[in-house]
């Protein structure tokens, strides 16, 4: 299980079953789960007083461990409701966590899954999960860099020899991405826009550079209320804008990257220049990325094919590796 911010990815044999928002709706009086995953994000933002919707996990971190609970729970049951010879008290689960985690942190998750039916609960990192999602040797003598790029966090980490090299876990990743796109709209444009409406324009016009040539996308037209009238106002917007509006948060996982690459041990260092430098997660696909960092730190940057799934496929594979992995943590 990849238990992410912004979404959480279930594989069971070798298949994703689960790909779903990391979003669950809750009654208000109750605290019963109304909907979970994609459901419950059709009613983010859109809830009456009776019904709350939470985003269970904030940087990476569970901040409200009953509707973590709950969402675990609801979305196991998703992978198993047409599966009758399923028995959930003896479920073996491996969670990816992010590298920065505290130990109150993985104790907290670790109870969560625990709480949601997990019999044998193991940790691994997201970033080591990522490198065994990509399909590198991680325990081979040689360094691998990974730079996960998530909701909540952005995780980078030297891998070498089953273990984390050096590591560097910062708590900018896509949601800032999110509210920066939301901060620009309001003191650029005047509308207001939600977060759901400033998610979307990353992804149809998110960029890290302000040329992309041809791979240029089309602009996107927003919707919304004028801050100050309550007016509706339409706005079409250009990647060249929202890459202007991203340069600064950006520019920090860079800063991120390059401390960590300081961090390296000199002879890893040599490996990583020569086998380049892996991205996943969300943030990956953001447009120009790669070549914005490339051309920056001068090590080529590689998108992991199917970057959102690294870290579940990670998980799947320690999971039917349990005995061999010496890095997975009870």
């Amino acid at each position: 299980m990849d238990l992410g911010t912004a979404n959480t990815i279930i594989i069971s044999d070798d298949k994703i079953v689960v790909d779903e928002p990391s979003v669950v709706a809750l009654d208000r009086r109750t605290d019963k789960m109304i909907a979970v995953g994609e459901k419950a994000k059709m009613m983010y933002e859109k809830e009456n007083p009776g019904i709350r919707t939470v985003r269970p996990l904030k940087d990476g971190v569970i901040a409200d461990f009953t509707a973590c609970e709950q969402m675990m729970r609801g979305l196991i049951k998703m992978v198993h409701s047409g599966s009758r010879l399923f028995s959930s008290s003896a479920l073996r689960m491996v969670i990816g966590v992010p590298s920065g985690s505290t130990e109150v942190e993985l104790r907290a998750v670790r109870d969560s899954a625990e709480h949601a039916d997990g019999r044998d609960v193991y940790l691994l990192f997201e970033p080591m999960a990522a490198a065994i999602g990509i399909g590198l040797d991680v325990e081979a003598p040689e360094g691998n860099m990974i730079v996960d790029i998530g909701g909540g966090t952005t995780e980078i980490a030297v891998i070498s020899l089953g273990g984390i090299v050096a590591n560097n876990s910062i708590k900018v990743a896509g949601d800032d991405l999110t509210t920066d796109i939301q901060t620009y709209m309001s003191t650029q444009h005047n509308v207001r826009v939600s977060e759901r409406m400033a998610e979307r324009i990353k992804i149809n016009v998110g960029s890290a550079l302000t040329d992309l040539g041809e791979e240029a996308p089309e602009d996107f037209t927003v919707i919304g209320p004028n801050k100050i009238t309550a007016l509706p106002m339409e706005v079409d917007v250009c990647y060249q804008e929202i890459a202007h509006c991203l340069d600064r948060t950006v520019g920090r996982i860079e800063t991120a990257v390059l401390q960590a690459l300081e961090n390296t041990p000199p002879e890893l260092y040599a490996d990583i220049v020569k086998n380049g430098i892996y991205l996943t997660g969300g943030g990956a696909l953001l447009r120009g990325l790669a070549k914005r960092l490339t051309d920056k730190i001068n090590i080529q940057f590689i998108v992991a094919d199917d970057p959102l799934h690294c870290v579940a496929k990670g998980t799947g594979i320690a999971l039917k590796n349990i005995d061999q992995f010496s890095f997975l943590m009870r």
